[in-house]
């Protein structure tokens, strides 16, 4: 199993933190978001990571086995980083992590089992996460529907609680079969429409156009890092007398 972490963006909601650095390598309780990813995906028996670089691409050399870089970050979406790593994803099964969160090894290992051509993992215990960052949790939550197994619907805004199954983690993995078939959608986009396009959306459209999504159901153990709140929220958890370091095992 190999694993690409998607790096190229700045990060501007973490303001100074990303000045002179990508978003991956801000500290969190004395440690990068992209260390503390890097250990946990060789623990799950990640053969290889290759690291989609763009905004201060320099910073992250030396992380990971290789570098692909996404030299039109500044003026593209996540979906153009993920097809600079064409080659990668074409070779053998491979994960897909976003750069800016943290997860347990088990939670790689459930990606890792699933034999579906294209699957994400969700959060079905995302509510307590989502109610100690947000003072009105639904005011960032998204829809997530799925159905035996297969996402039916994901990233709408949403009014009640009840429309959320769970909440997408920005992990996904595809197998060459699974990224061929990706590819074939968007091949049908301009190159405008593919800049502007993120994962969420790329899912979307997928849905759309039948392409199946198969979903891998986790119970917490991770966190996503948007603003300094974030770092800041995390840090007090983990300070606590009693907490239990779920995210970090």
């Amino acid at each position: 199993m190999q694993a690409i972490i998607l790096a190229a963006g700045r990060g501007s909601r973490l303001g100074s933190m990303t000045d002179n650095q990508p978003k991956p390598l801000a500290k969190l309780a004395g440690k990068s978001l992209i260390e503390w990813q890097l250990a946990s995906l060789a623990a799950a028996g990640v053969d290889s990571v290759h690291v989609i670089c763009g905004y201060c691409s320099e910073a992250l050399q030396g992380y990971g086995n290789s570098r692909i870089m996404n030299t039109n970050w500044a003026s593209s979406n996540m979906v153009r980083s993920l097809m600079c790593a064409d080659a990668v994803l074409s070779a053998a099964p491979t994960l897909v992590c976003y750069g800016d969160i943290v997860y347990r090894s088990g939670i790689i290992r459930t990606l890792m089992t699933s034999d579906a051509p294209l699957a994400i993992s969700y959060d079905k215990e995302w509510w307590s996460l989502w109610s100690a960052r947000f003072e009105d949790p639904l005011s960032d939550a998204e829809s997530f529907r799925q159905q035996g197994g297969q996402l039916i619907t994901i990233g709408e805004r949403v009014h009640a609680r009840e429309e959320i199954e769970g909440q997408y983690m920005g992990l996904l993995k595809f197998t060459p079969e699974g990224w061929q078939r990706v590819s074939a959608v968007l091949a049908g986009l301009s190159a405008e429409q593919i800049n502007k396009l993120d994962m969420t959306s790329l899912l979307r459209l997928l849905l759309s156009q039948s392409v199946p999504i198969a979903t891998v159901v986790i119970s917490g153990g991770w966190v996503e890092v948007d603003n300094q709140s974030d770092i800041s929220l995390y840090e007090q958890m983990i300070a606590e007398p009693g907490w239990s370091h779920d995210w970090q095992s």
